[in-house]
């Protein structure tokens, strides 16, 4: 029975197919029909276009209303065109994107049209631009109509795409020749298009239907095909003279005729292709009814077929399909009962074969399936007991588990492997997860913190870290949970001994375990290092600039204090009879250290044993007496201490001292690194004590110029003024005896007179300049208020002291306000010059200021550089502010220490 009905049935398939195949070809034909249409519109923009471009071309080669207007129809024409082709390009529903390159277009017109209308382009630029918006419309055209389904529809795209890309070829073509024509070149010029349009005609002639070849020959040989080729081959053979002569109205009328007849030809191309799609559709749409005509016959006869045969077939058939349902779920169970000789019977048997062997089958399956959850890798399944595809499938499974074995082998010592690296690893390697908490450390993390693996996977992570630290680590951990890797983030970490330790990390989460990795690294030393030498280098750099030595030991003090975490550390310098004085000092707030402290150098102090071996110490325990430096120290909470002698030139000066309130507060070896800064301290006070020797030097040579000059004066008074004085009363005497008759003597005894008064004039003038008698005998403010009074420039003078300087200050005052009036007088040009002298409690300030014409110069001129030299050597200081056209300002600062030096009492004692 089943043969009968498999030819029946075969035929029906076949008949069903091809109707299929006949409707599935009628739904790609109109799929191509509705491309074509769309094609047609990507076509008509692309026309509107090159009609716009042409006009660009003309209005600027030809400017006028005609040309103007012309140019405005065809701007509307590309507009209606691009409206009505966006429309159809929404409702395309087609693989080709239409829509985004018809946008494309549209922008590139709306930019070229910015451009034409800056006149920004040539009229070949805005040729070569309208030109790409055609091709990439062309371009989607042929994109369009590339899927013909026959050979005549083929022909027909193809005629009719070479027809428009002739079409704008043409037009290119008709825009540069015109351009030639216009500008009237010297020199032959190459025409674009030409080549394009033939190539594209000879693809029209060979696809054209009936007689559009024919009537291309008819449109090329036409008056204004006749005219276009004339003009080509006078440009082909260089007979510029002859294109001089074209008329530009000539050229545009026949190339523009000529593209007319183009796009006649590309019309009825266009319908032809229209044409022959439409014919295909309706062909395939005819065969699919006539198939589906003959399957309804088909099925017809089947189903009769299948009434007559119903009794026989039906319930084994159903048996059978039953069994292999409950054989495709799983249900080993279900039996076949029916047991025929026909076909259905061997149907039958073969299942209950079948049903059988996959028992067996699903047998192995479950013991090699409980072998691998055993691990029990070397079982293998019973390949012989099978044959064909079953032998087959378990030699597979037999592979697999071999492969899974060789896997697992590898695992394992890859795991081996990893965990020792893990283990070994000398930085610090760990696992968290979400909670907070780790779940795996290697042995680095014991190490480094002192805490046992244990204790560190039993508390949450944070607990370790530092109470100052938490929040800023619970943020970078959020960060790396949401997927943000950190690199070289650092805090610090509570060791279990209670000492503070400085971690670096990298750290990365994998957020689809909940899992975060990281390394970790102890730079506890590293940052300790970095903050000894940024300590080193700010000392190193007072040093450098030449501070003062109470400011370089109180910054050492500071940056000691604050490097090795102690409460309190001070300079300390020996004194003679087992004493120290404080010389600089630091300390956390609430302690009070006050400098220039005299303590005693009791036994067992960090101080006596630094005295006594020259060498850094360390104490653990301080105690002594109240007048002790441990003493002192330990009234103040201290426990322990650590100290470095200070030695300047080989000899023992003092000592450096880092006391902490807390017995083991001290990092270990701190009095050695209390060391490193001894020798910049050592450095600073030879400096310190460079620039004291230097300074009392250049002052006791000041000293003794002042002396000599106060000598020279006293001399001059003494000596040759007063001689000259008797000498002048002696000859008025004589003069008063002459007689009258001897007048020409008496005249020439008044000349001597006179001449002797001037002279003894001129010697206490000059007298005065080498040291006025006047500073002497009454202080600086009247010597000043004589410098005033003899001044060209008037001179507003305000002296406020109360009580007389030391001889030196006075002097360099009194130099600084007369060489100042001098110079105010002989180059500033000044009308007026203000002094103020003030006595302060750093010494005295004088301030000489005069409204002149500025300009001054210490580097330029003896007088102000003896000034500054004078006031330096005095341990004072001198500046100078005279920006031209402002006047000048001289500011000076003179100690009132009775060595004229600022500081020399602590650095005389050194």
């Amino acid at each position: 029975m089943l043969l009968a009905l498999l030819p029946v049935g075969v035929l029906l398939g076949f008949t069903i197919s091809g109707a299929v195949g006949d409707w599935h070809k009628a739904s790609s034909r109109r799929d191509f029909r509705d491309a074509i249409e769309q094609s047609f519109t990507e076509d008509r923009v692309a026309t509107a276009v090159i009609d716009e471009g042409a006009a660009v071309a003309l209005a600027r080669l030809r400017p006028g209303r005609a040309t103007a207007a012309q140019l405005r129809a065809a701007r509307a024409g590309t507009d209606v065109a691009f409206r009505r082709a966006a429309v159809r390009a929404a409702a395309w529903h087609g693989p080709l994107d239409v829509a985004g390159p018809l946008d494309a277009a549209r922008r590139q017109l709306n930019a070229a049209r910015v451009q034409v209308a800056a006149g920004s382009l040539t009229v070949g630029e805005s040729a070569d631009a309208y030109g790409s918006i055609v091709d990439s419309l062309l371009a989607t055209v042929r994109q369009l109509d590339t899927a013909a389904p026959t050979l005549r529809s083929a022909e027909a795209v193809d005629a009719y795409v070479a027809m428009g890309a002739a079409i704008g070829a043409a037009a290119r073509e008709r825009i540069d020749v015109a351009r030639l024509i216009a500008t009237r070149p010297s020199v032959a010029v190459f025409v674009r298009g030409r080549s394009l349009e033939t190539a594209e005609l000879d693809v029209f002639r060979e696809n054209a239907a009936g007689s559009l070849a024919a009537d291309l020959e008819a449109v090329l040989y036409s008056p204004a095909g006749v005219t276009v080729t004339a003009i080509r081959e006078d440009l082909d053979r260089g007979k510029l003279s002859t294109l001089r002569a074209v008329p530009l109205e000539k050229w545009v009328r026949a190339s523009g005729r000529r593209v007319d007849l183009f796009r006649q030809l590309q019309a009825r191309a266009r319908e032809n292709l229209a044409a022959d799609v439409s014919k295909d559709v309706g062909t395939a749409r005819s065969g699919g009814i006539d198939d589906l005509g003959v399957s309804v016959a088909v099925l017809v006869l089947v189903v009769g077929l299948a009434l007559a045969l119903r009794r026989s077939i039906t319930r084994p058939l159903g048996e059978v399909a039953e069994g292999a349902r409950h054989l495709s779920g799983g249900d080993l169970a279900f039996d076949v009962a029916y047991s025929g000789r026909d076909e259905i019977g061997q149907v039958a048997s073969a299942f209950r074969s079948l049903r059988e062997t996959e028992e067996r089958l699903v047998t192995e399956i479950r013991q090699m399936t409980a072998a691998v959850r055993d691990n029990r890798l070397e079982h293998r399944a019973e390949v012989t007991a099978f044959e064909g595809t079953w032998s087959q499938l378990l030699a597979g499974l037999n592979d697999t588990m071999a492969a899974f074995t060789d896997l697992e082998s590898r695992r394992g010592r890859a795991e081996q492997e990893l965990g020792d690296f893990f283990e070994l690893s000398l930085d610090m390697l760990g696992i968290a997860n979400a909670d907070g908490y780790f779940t795996r450390v290697n042995r680095a993390f014991e190490r480094t913190l002192g805490y046992t693996s244990e204790e560190l996977l039993s508390r949450p992570y944070l607990e370790f870290v530092h109470p100052d630290d938490r929040a800023s680590t619970a943020q970078v951990a959020a960060a790396v949970s949401a997927g943000h890797d950190t690199v070289g983030f650092e805090n610090r970490y509570v060791r279990a001994d209670g000492s503070v330790c400085w971690l670096q990390w990298s750290a990365r989460a994998l957020p689809d375990t909940g899992l975060l990795y990281a390394v970790a690294r102890d730079v506890t030393e590293r940052r300790r290092r970095d903050q000894e030498h940024a300590a080193l280098r700010s000392v190193a750099t007072l040093v450098a600039e030449g501070a003062s030595p109470s400011e370089t030991f109180s910054a050492v003090a500071a940056e000691v204090g604050r490097l090795v975490d102690a409460d309190v550390a001070v300079v300390l310098r020996y004194e003679p009879g087992q004493s120290a004085t404080v010389a600089g000092a630091w300390s956390v707030p609430g302690i009070e250290i006050p400098v220039g402290l005299r303590l005693r150098v009791g036994d067992g102090g960090v101080a006596m044993r630094v005295l006594d071996s020259r060498h850094p110490a360390r104490v653990e325990r301080l105690e002594g007496p109240s007048d002790s430096v441990s003493g002192f120290f330990m009234n103040l909470g201290g426990r322990s201490g650590a100290g470095a002698p200070i030695i300047v030139e080989g000899r023992l000066w003092g000592v450096l001292a880092a006391v902490s309130r807390e017995p083991e507060r001290l990092p270990a070896g701190s009095e050695l690194d209390l060391a490193e800064f001894t020798e910049l301290l050592a450095t600073a006070i030879a400096n310190a004590q460079t620039r004291t020797d230097l300074t009392a030097s250049r002052a006791r040579v000041v000293a003794a110029a002042d002396e000599t000059r106060r000598r020279i004066e006293r001399d001059l008074h003494d000596g040759a003024q007063q001689r000259l004085v008797s000498l002048a009363l002696q000859l008025r005497a004589a003069q008063s005896a002459v007689p009258p008759e001897l007048g020409e003597l008496a005249t020439q005894l008044d000349h001597v007179t006179t001449g002797l008064a001037n002279a003894v004039d001129e010697l206490r003038e000059f007298a005065r300049g080498i040291h006025p008698a006047i500073l002497a005998e009454g202080g600086l403010g009247p010597a000043l208020r004589a410098l005033a009074r003899r001044s060209e420039v008037p001179v507003e003078l305000d002296v406020l002291t109360s009580r007389r300087a030391p001889a030196a200050a006075e002097v360099a005052a009194y130099y600084v306000v007369s060489e100042s009036l001098t110079n105010a007088a002989k180059h500033a040009d000044a009308s007026v010059v203000t002094v103020e002298v003030e006595e302060t409690n750093a010494g005295l300030s004088i301030s000489v200021r005069d409204d002149g014409v500025g300009g001054a110069d210490v580097g330029r001129g003896s007088g102000l550089v003896g000034l500054k030299d004078r006031v330096e050597a005095l341990g004072g200081r001198l500046s100078i502010d005279s920006p031209r056209g402002a006047g000048t300002s001289i500011q000076v600062e003179l100690p009132l220490g009775d060595d004229g030096v600022a500081g020399g009492e602590l650095i005389s004692r050194l």
